[in-house]
Protein backbone atom coordinates (compact mmCIF):
# COMPACT_ATOMS: atom_id res chain seq x y z
CA UNK A 1 0.00 0.00 0.00
CA UNK A 2 1.24 3.60 -0.77
CA UNK A 3 2.14 5.98 1.73
CA UNK A 4 -0.74 8.50 0.63
CA UNK A 5 -3.53 5.38 1.11
CA UNK A 6 -1.91 4.92 4.62
CA UNK A 7 -2.46 8.38 5.64
CA UNK A 8 -4.75 9.28 8.20
CA UNK A 9 -8.41 9.65 5.53
CA UNK A 10 -9.89 13.44 6.44
CA UNK A 11 -12.30 16.02 4.01
CA UNK A 12 -9.14 17.71 2.46
CA UNK A 13 -7.77 14.20 1.41
CA UNK A 14 -11.05 12.88 0.11
CA UNK A 15 -11.48 16.16 -1.81
CA UNK A 16 -8.32 15.83 -3.65
CA UNK A 17 -8.52 12.61 -4.15
CA UNK A 18 -12.19 13.33 -6.43
CA UNK A 19 -10.58 15.67 -8.20
CA UNK A 20 -7.81 13.81 -9.76
CA UNK A 21 -10.60 11.21 -10.21
CA UNK A 22 -12.44 13.55 -11.64
CA UNK A 23 -10.16 14.37 -14.61
CA UNK A 24 -10.26 10.33 -15.65
CA UNK A 25 -14.31 9.79 -15.33
CA UNK A 26 -15.83 13.12 -15.76
CA UNK A 27 -18.87 14.07 -13.01
CA UNK A 28 -21.09 11.51 -14.07
CA UNK A 29 -18.49 9.06 -13.62
CA UNK A 30 -17.33 10.18 -10.22
CA UNK A 31 -18.75 8.06 -7.51
CA UNK A 32 -18.11 7.58 -3.93
CA UNK A 33 -17.59 3.82 -4.52
CA UNK A 34 -15.02 4.97 -6.96
CA UNK A 35 -13.27 7.73 -4.83
CA UNK A 36 -13.45 5.42 -2.33
CA UNK A 37 -11.67 2.37 -4.19
CA UNK A 38 -8.91 5.05 -5.32
CA UNK A 39 -8.09 5.59 -1.81
CA UNK A 40 -8.39 1.69 -0.82
CA UNK A 41 -10.89 2.04 1.72
CA UNK A 42 -14.61 0.99 1.79
CA UNK A 43 -17.16 3.18 0.56
CA UNK A 44 -19.23 3.43 4.51
CA UNK A 45 -16.03 5.04 5.63
CA UNK A 46 -16.42 8.52 3.77
CA UNK A 47 -19.99 8.75 4.91
CA UNK A 48 -18.41 9.72 8.52
CA UNK A 49 -17.32 13.16 6.00
CA UNK A 50 -19.23 13.49 3.95
CA UNK A 51 -22.72 13.07 4.46
CA UNK A 52 -24.01 12.61 0.58
CA UNK A 53 -22.29 13.22 -2.95
CA UNK A 54 -23.78 16.84 -2.96
CA UNK A 55 -21.57 17.22 0.20
CA UNK A 56 -18.63 16.32 -1.35
CA UNK A 57 -18.86 18.60 -4.13
CA UNK A 58 -19.54 21.16 -1.88
CA UNK A 59 -15.66 20.24 -0.20
CA UNK A 60 -14.38 19.80 -3.94
CA UNK A 61 -15.69 23.55 -4.95
CA UNK A 62 -14.61 24.96 -1.67
CA UNK A 63 -10.87 22.76 -2.68
CA UNK A 64 -11.09 24.70 -6.27
CA UNK A 65 -11.34 27.64 -4.86
CA UNK A 66 -8.50 27.22 -2.42
CA UNK A 67 -6.06 26.64 -5.22
CA UNK A 68 -7.43 29.30 -7.29
CA UNK A 69 -6.73 32.11 -4.50
CA UNK A 70 -3.45 30.75 -3.31
CA UNK A 71 -0.54 32.68 -3.69
CA UNK A 72 -2.54 35.88 -5.57
CA UNK A 73 -3.21 39.30 -3.74
CA UNK A 74 -5.91 41.52 -4.64
CA UNK A 75 -4.53 45.14 -6.52
CA UNK A 76 -6.11 47.65 -4.58
CA UNK A 77 -5.55 50.13 -7.73
CA UNK A 78 -7.94 48.45 -9.18
CA UNK A 79 -11.23 50.03 -10.50
CA UNK A 80 -14.63 48.11 -9.79
CA UNK A 81 -14.62 46.60 -13.60
CA UNK A 82 -11.27 45.33 -13.29
CA UNK A 83 -11.60 43.49 -9.79
CA UNK A 84 -14.28 41.55 -12.06
CA UNK A 85 -12.32 41.18 -15.10
CA UNK A 86 -9.75 39.65 -13.08
CA UNK A 87 -11.97 37.59 -11.01
CA UNK A 88 -13.73 36.15 -13.29
CA UNK A 89 -11.32 35.91 -15.91
CA UNK A 90 -9.27 33.63 -12.52
CA UNK A 91 -12.48 32.02 -12.33
CA UNK A 92 -12.50 30.12 -15.45
CA UNK A 93 -9.11 29.61 -15.62
CA UNK A 94 -9.52 27.50 -12.91
CA UNK A 95 -13.16 25.82 -13.91
CA UNK A 96 -10.80 24.79 -17.27
CA UNK A 97 -8.38 22.88 -14.90
CA UNK A 98 -11.21 20.40 -14.14
CA UNK A 99 -13.12 18.21 -16.26
CA UNK A 100 -16.59 19.46 -15.64
CA UNK A 101 -15.11 21.87 -13.08
CA UNK A 102 -18.05 24.35 -13.62
CA UNK A 103 -20.67 21.54 -12.81
CA UNK A 104 -18.84 20.52 -9.90
CA UNK A 105 -18.77 24.74 -9.07
CA UNK A 106 -22.56 25.36 -9.83
CA UNK A 107 -24.64 24.92 -6.88
CA UNK A 108 -21.80 24.23 -4.54
CA UNK A 109 -21.48 26.14 -1.27
CA UNK A 110 -18.05 27.07 0.17
CA UNK A 111 -17.74 24.76 3.34
CA UNK A 112 -15.52 27.22 5.38
CA UNK A 113 -15.35 31.23 5.22
CA UNK A 114 -11.51 31.60 3.32
CA UNK A 115 -13.88 33.22 0.28
CA UNK A 116 -14.65 36.05 2.73
CA UNK A 117 -11.77 38.30 2.91
CA UNK A 118 -11.81 39.04 -0.82
CA UNK A 119 -15.58 38.89 -0.98
CA UNK A 120 -15.52 41.33 1.88
CA UNK A 121 -12.69 43.27 -0.35
CA UNK A 122 -15.01 43.05 -3.42
CA UNK A 123 -18.08 44.49 -2.13
CA UNK A 124 -16.25 47.01 -0.79
CA UNK A 125 -14.74 48.44 -3.41
CA UNK A 126 -17.77 48.45 -5.51
CA UNK A 127 -19.72 50.17 -2.75
CA UNK A 128 -16.65 53.06 -2.69
CA UNK A 129 -17.54 53.18 -6.12
CA UNK A 130 -20.94 54.21 -5.92
CA UNK A 131 -22.66 51.26 -5.80
CA UNK A 132 -25.38 50.09 -3.68
CA UNK A 133 -24.93 46.80 -1.20
CA UNK A 134 -27.51 45.12 -3.26
CA UNK A 135 -26.19 46.37 -7.01
CA UNK A 136 -22.33 45.00 -6.00
CA UNK A 137 -24.12 41.83 -4.94
CA UNK A 138 -26.02 41.97 -8.34
CA UNK A 139 -23.22 42.65 -10.47
CA UNK A 140 -20.69 40.04 -8.75
CA UNK A 141 -23.42 37.71 -9.11
CA UNK A 142 -24.35 38.16 -12.38
CA UNK A 143 -20.67 38.14 -13.50
CA UNK A 144 -20.08 35.39 -11.58
CA UNK A 145 -23.09 33.25 -13.35
CA UNK A 146 -22.01 34.83 -17.07
CA UNK A 147 -18.86 32.82 -16.10
CA UNK A 148 -20.11 29.71 -14.64
CA UNK A 149 -22.77 29.22 -17.25
CA UNK A 150 -20.15 29.84 -20.27
CA UNK A 151 -17.70 27.69 -19.02
CA UNK A 152 -20.34 24.99 -18.67
CA UNK A 153 -21.57 25.40 -22.25
CA UNK A 154 -17.58 25.45 -23.42
CA UNK A 155 -17.07 21.88 -21.40
CA UNK A 156 -19.67 20.37 -23.34
CA UNK A 157 -18.19 21.19 -26.68
CA UNK A 158 -14.12 20.76 -25.24
CA UNK A 159 -13.84 18.62 -21.96
CA UNK A 160 -10.41 19.49 -21.47
CA UNK A 161 -8.22 21.66 -23.50
CA UNK A 162 -7.28 19.45 -26.88
CA UNK A 163 -10.57 17.19 -26.79
CA UNK A 164 -13.73 17.90 -28.44
CA UNK A 165 -16.94 16.28 -28.13
CA UNK A 166 -18.30 14.29 -31.61
CA UNK A 167 -20.58 16.15 -33.34
CA UNK A 168 -19.04 19.74 -32.57
CA UNK A 169 -17.38 20.32 -36.00
CA UNK A 170 -18.01 23.55 -37.01
CA UNK A 171 -16.85 22.84 -41.08
CA UNK A 172 -19.83 19.58 -40.87
CA UNK A 173 -22.38 21.99 -39.36
CA UNK A 174 -21.91 24.91 -42.20
CA UNK A 175 -22.53 22.02 -44.37
CA UNK A 176 -25.75 20.82 -42.65
CA UNK A 177 -26.97 24.12 -42.67
CA UNK A 178 -26.03 25.60 -46.27
CA UNK A 179 -29.83 26.75 -46.62
CA UNK A 180 -29.40 29.30 -43.43
CA UNK A 181 -26.41 31.33 -43.99
CA UNK A 182 -26.11 33.57 -41.17
CA UNK A 183 -26.46 30.29 -39.00
CA UNK A 184 -24.34 28.28 -40.72
CA UNK A 185 -21.67 31.09 -39.79
CA UNK A 186 -22.37 31.39 -36.99
CA UNK A 187 -21.15 28.51 -36.10
CA UNK A 188 -17.35 29.88 -36.04
CA UNK A 189 -18.62 32.39 -33.60
CA UNK A 190 -20.29 29.41 -31.17
CA UNK A 191 -18.26 26.62 -31.40
CA UNK A 192 -14.69 27.84 -31.64
CA UNK A 193 -12.62 30.88 -29.99
CA UNK A 194 -13.81 30.29 -26.68
CA UNK A 195 -11.10 32.76 -25.21
CA UNK A 196 -12.44 35.79 -27.93
CA UNK A 197 -15.98 34.46 -26.58
CA UNK A 198 -15.82 34.72 -23.22
CA UNK A 199 -14.38 37.91 -23.40
CA UNK A 200 -16.55 39.70 -25.26
CA UNK A 201 -19.24 38.15 -23.35
CA UNK A 202 -17.42 39.42 -20.32
CA UNK A 203 -17.02 42.75 -21.32
CA UNK A 204 -20.63 43.03 -22.25
CA UNK A 205 -21.87 41.73 -18.74
CA UNK A 206 -19.54 44.44 -17.06
CA UNK A 207 -20.90 47.55 -19.57
CA UNK A 208 -24.18 46.55 -19.08
CA UNK A 209 -23.65 46.48 -15.20
CA UNK A 210 -22.43 50.11 -15.72
CA UNK A 211 -25.47 51.29 -17.81
CA UNK A 212 -27.90 49.56 -15.61
CA UNK A 213 -26.80 51.61 -12.24
CA UNK A 214 -25.15 54.61 -14.22
CA UNK A 215 -21.64 54.13 -12.56
CA UNK A 216 -18.80 54.15 -14.90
Amino acid sequence: MSPEKRAPLDRRRVADTALRLLNEVGLDGLTLRAIAKELDVKAPALYWHFKDKQALLDEMATEMYRRMVAGTALDPADSWQQRLLRANRALRAALLGYRDGARVFSGSRFTDTEHAPAQEANLRLLTEAGFTLAQAVHAGRTANAYTVGFVIEEQGVQPLPGERREGYDVEERARRLAEYPLAAEAGKLLFAGYDEQFEEGLALVIAGIGARYGIG
